[in-house]
């Protein structure tokens, strides 16, 4: 059998009050008591994992059990770190009575469509790379249907912007060529672009475009890797929480049929909040028999991907003591 806790990276999703925060701490403990050194990471400005663990945690790593560390990435923080350090780039390369349009220019962005998840995609690839280097596991805590189809889609982004530079500085380098070798007693024949194939690509630019160029580079090989990752069912697995109710179905729904068509390792799905069998009453005998049919609404749905099972409990899960009693319940479901 293929255990999920031997993957090196997880994502944990679903609809927002399903439980996933609550079923990703508890997987992580799970895996920490399998002995593996495990990252749990959460990218929820709400700070849910503080809450799951009765402890604060922040964007800092922060021990919270024996093997298992945590992690709170703030994607408001994210986006002004990131345009602190695109300022800063542009600031090298113009006139100091060009700053105040630079930071006007930067004030704007952080207020524009996509900004925060452009800077909260690169933090996630390059906390996927740290848990390469330091974990056996990391275990995401966030939406994965936008931002794994995001990720898988930027380094083809990024190749366009960046061949897009180096093409435009290629014909500009060109024109100049040509220009001096026109120029009288310019004394020597334009370059052969294919002298050195093993050049690189930068070399030769102005400082300024080579500094974008080599930026937009090195974000297009992080993603890349991150892709390849993501990609890899060895490596990578998928898993998203639900209850047995009629939206959170329609969601998973869809959810599932767009990563399943960008071919993603999909582990299978957690239904969460199962009514017992020993709940009584007649309210809640009619609650269980809706719930009936939706349990078999999600066996025929899904019934290409394993299903795990958990019961509702009698109190809500919290601390340390509450998710090791989870992630033991976990481990009964086949997890």
């Amino acid at each position: 059998m293929d255990v999920l806790t031997n993957k090196r990276v997880i994502w944990v999703g679903g609809k927002g009050g399903v439980g996933k925060t609550t079923v990703s701490s508890a997987l992580a403990l799970l895996a920490a008591n399998r002995n593996k050194k495990v990252l749990l990471v959460s990218t929820d400005p709400a700070h849910s994992l503080s809450d799951a663990f009765a402890k604060q945690i922040g964007d800092n790593i922060t021990r919270m059990a024996p093997n298992l560390d945590a992690l709170e990435i703030d994607p408001d923080h994210e986006v002004q770190q990131h345009l602190a350090q695109v300022t800063s780039q542009l600031k090298r390369f113009t006139r100091p009575e060009m700053y105040g349009e630079i930071e006007r220019q930067m004030r704007l962005t952080r207020q524009s469509p996509g900004a925060q998840e452009a800077a909260l995609l690169e933090r996630i690839a390059h906390t996927i790379e740290l848990g390469q280097r330091h974990y056996d596991l990391v275990i995401f805590d966030t939406a994965p249907t936008g931002h794994t189809l995001r990720l898988l889609s930027l380094p083809e982004a990024m190749a366009a912007w960046t061949q897009g530079l180096l093409k435009a500085n290629e014909r500009s380098e060109k024109l100049g060529a040509v220009l001096d070798h026109l120029t009288p007693k310019a004394g020597r024949d334009i370059d052969n672009p294919f002298d050195d194939p093993a050049e690189h690509a930068t070399a030769g630019m102005d400082p300024r475009n080579k500094a974008i160029a080599e930026t937009l580079l090195a974000r297009q090989r992080l993603l890349q890797r991150t892709r390849e990752i993501l990609q890899d069912s060895k490596c990578t697995a998928l898993l998203f929480v639900l209850t047995p109710e009629k939206l959170p179905i329609l969601e998973t729904s869809r959810a599932v049929d767009s990563l399943l068509a960008e071919k993603l390792p999909l582990a299978g799905l957690v239904i969460n909040r199962i009514l017992p069998e020993t709940a009584d009453g007649h309210f809640l005998a009619q609650r269980r028999e809706q719930e009936h049919k939706h349990l078999l609404e999600i066996e025929q749905r899904f019934k290409q991907l394993p299903l795990f099972r958990l019961l509702l409990q009698p109190t809500d899960i919290e601390g340390l003591k509450g998710l090791e009693a989870m992630a033991q319940r976990l481990e009964l479901s086949g997890l």
